[in-house]
């Protein structure tokens, strides 16, 4: 490799390492604007559709998609503040009960324990009455560390900086969205055409991926809550509406689960000595969870282009490497490989 070759790559890695250091500092205080970049991407979908649907200018469709999103991000902001306070509200009007309730769950569940125990020797009745004493504890101690002075300032001193954050996300929103064809055109003008029809085949296969999954994900869901409601009108049919209602929209939400809903339910009713409702729902939250595992990866599968196989093993590596959001992010990392092999831009063809 002649001198030239070198400084060639050495430049390619010094920019590379810029670039890096750069994104790992500025990405963090950016996330506004990133979210509303990758937003008009997956908008822009709908826009086209207005345009040919309809034989609206750009500017138009953007606007009607634009109010359209507004519209439904200030539903969702105005529910969910509301909703918030009066709860705080209602909450804090309601906390004597609540201490007086939590009183009677203790003492109801110590006679349990002594009732259940009474026929154990007593070094293991012991045991038992201490473990649950510091469990006990334990969630006492973690409910007061939430609920502790600093962190409730600290979460209502950042409701302005989110407010600030999401205006500048709205107005971001909208000029992505408008100018969002010159953005393309002027980075292919930095590309290559072989390149730049690398890069549009890779960005509509993760296109066709994110579409793909939304998808997927919102029939899981309706699955999760028609199963939902069939077992809790077995278990608590006063309830059963309501509740399904609840566990579908946190489980429709990324993440998120049924189980965040049904294991503290059944843990309360296992405290109050209602025994057989508490196995019931422990019983409803692991099928919902099994039905998650087995149903998701699957569906996921089919519409992201991935068969069951892959999909499993992507979401497990991704769940140990990087949590939660590894279930996400690892279909999409095979998704973008299989597309760098598919335009060429990595070559495995060996043979051992």
């Amino acid at each position: 490799m002649n001198k030239l070759n070198i400084r060639k790559w050495l430049f390619r890695l010094l920019v590379i390492l810029s670039l890096s250091v750069a994104a790992y500092f500025i990405i963090p205080v950016s996330m506004p604007l990133l979210l509303a970049g990758i937003s008009a991407f997956l908008l822009e979908p709908l826009v086209m559709f207005f345009k040919r649907r309809w034989k609206m200018s750009r500017k138009i469709a953007v606007a009607v998609i634009y109010i359209l999103n507004v519209i439904l991000i200030s539903v969702i902001c105005y529910f969910s503040i509301t909703q918030m306070m009066s709860q705080i509200i209602l909450v804090s009007k309601q906390a004597p009960y609540y201490i007086s309730k939590l009183s009677d769950m203790w003492l109801h569940m110590q006679e349990n324990i002594s009732k259940y125990t009474e026929d154990f020797p007593p070094e293991v009745s012991a045991s038992l009455q201490h473990t649950t004493m510091d469990f006990i504890k334990k969630i006492e101690e973690s409910f007061l560390d939430f609920f502790n002075y600093s962190k409730v300032s600290t979460l209502f001193s950042e409701i302005p900086n989110l407010f600030i954050s999401l205006l500048v996300y709205m107005i971001a929103l909208f000029l992505f969205m408008l100018d969002l064809p010159k953005l393309k055109q002027m980075t292919y003008n930095y590309l290559k055409p072989n390149t730049a029809q690398k890069i549009k085949i890779i960005i509509n296969r993760l296109k066709d991926a994110t579409v793909g999954y939304m998808k997927a994900h919102l029939l899981v869901s309706f699955i999760i809550g028609g199963v939902t409601l069939i077992g809790l009108l077995l278990i608590q049919p006063k309830y059963a509406i309501t509740m399904t209602i609840i566990i579908w929209l946190i489980d429709i939400i990324p993440f998120l689960g049924s189980i965040i809903i049904l294991a503290p339910w059944g843990l309360y009713h296992l405290l109050m000595g209602n025994t057989a409702i508490s196995v019931k729902l422990f019983i409803l939250a692991v099928i919902l969870l099994i039905i998650r595992r087995v149903v998701e990866p699957k569906l996921m599968g089919e519409h992201i282009g991935l068969s069951t196989l892959p999909t499993l093993i992507a979401m497990f590596i991704g769940l140990k490497l990087f949590g939660i959001i590894g279930l996400l992010v690892g279909p999409f990392v095979i998704i973008f490989f299989i597309a760098l092999k598919e335009t060429g831009v990595i070559k495995l063809k060996f043979k051992i």
